[in-house]
């Protein structure tokens, strides 16, 4: 039992300056998506953290509002809250998997995101994996999503000397000794 497994959990992210996040949430099962949102508010808010919330009709529309807000707003990170319960077709695969993966592109392109879109077999597995006085994935996601901003913001600082340095008349290039090329 997944409940009873005991984990490490890394302590709390902290900055310097003000961290400010997205929660994309979809509310199709109400009452777990408020749970989720509660924790990840909670997270955010002990980071010293400030969000907004957007809602979306559904899983497969939360990377698309994250990449929306990525080009069009100015988030630090974004936390991915919604839950999928196993139905009777294969559009559960669907969900999971298409949702799942467009999260993680998205990430591979540097946005940092917290990724709690439950995937579940029935309606009590999502109860306990979304309530904060239990698995409370919400703040979870929220809690990913600070470490990555976190990193984010230790290893995005200015480079220099990496990359195309632009010729100038002082740097002579491949030929003779003027500096006109030869081929």
């Amino acid at each position: 039992m997944a409940g009873a497994e005991q984990h490490y959990i890394m302590p709390r992210a902290e900055f310097d300056r003000p961290v400010k996040l997205l929660i994309v949430v979809s509310p199709y099962y109400k009452d777990i998506a408020d749970n989720m949102v509660a924790g990840a508010v909670a997270e955010i808010e002990a980071a010293g953290g400030t969000y907004e919330i957007a809602q979306v009709p559904g899983a497969l529309e939360i990377p698309t509002a994250v990449g929306m807000a990525e080009r069009l707003s100015n988030f630090d990170g974004y936390v991915a809250l919604g839950c999928v319960i196993r139905g009777e077709t294969t559009h559960y695969d669907t969900v999971c998997n298409d949702s799942s993966r467009a999260i993680q592109l998205l990430g591979l392109q540097g946005l940092c995101i917290g990724n709690a879109i439950l995937t579940v077999e029935n309606r009590k597995q999502a109860e306990v994996r979304a309530d904060p006085a239990d698995q409370n994935k919400g703040g979870g996601a929220a809690a990913a999503a600070l470490h990555l901003i976190a990193l984010a913001r230790k290893w995005g600082g200015p480079r220099q000397g990496v990359g195309f340095v632009p010729a100038t008349d002082e740097i002579q290039i491949a030929g003779d000794n003027k500096g006109t090329p030869t081929a």
